[in-house]
């Protein structure tokens, strides 16, 4: 809306199926594309990003995947968006987390 762009949430599913990756690296960084593709199709990129949240079942098992995935798209530690990981009741099988985010992207 505008030159707000979120989104549900997103699962780290291989894109055209509802099977995941096998690891917390694999998922993340499946997550993160997904990511990548929805900013791009706005016009935007990982620097348009105000705010993600992350929802996992066991969030110590892939704490250490997401900090290195996320210092890979947003480097500098003086601009980096808000981050929240929040962990749930259920447990989700294969998947060990799904995403949201919240971005601006000036038209």
């Amino acid at each position: 809306m505008g030159p707000i762009i979120t989104c549900s949430i997103t699962a780290p599913y291989t894109p055209g199926t509802r099977d995941c990756p096998e690891g917390a690296e694999a998922q993340v960084k499946t997550v993160f594309g997904h990511v990548g593709e929805m900013l791009e199709a706005a016009g935007g990129d990982f620097s348009n990003v105000a705010k993600m949240t992350f929802y996992a079942p066991d969030p110590s098992a892939i704490f250490a995947a997401l900090n290195s995935v996320w210092v890979e798209h947003f480097p500098d530690p003086a601009s980096r968006p808000s981050r929240h990981t929040m962990k749930v009741a259920e447990d989700w099988g294969d998947m060990l987390l799904c995403a949201d985010f919240l971005a601006y992207v000036e038209e």
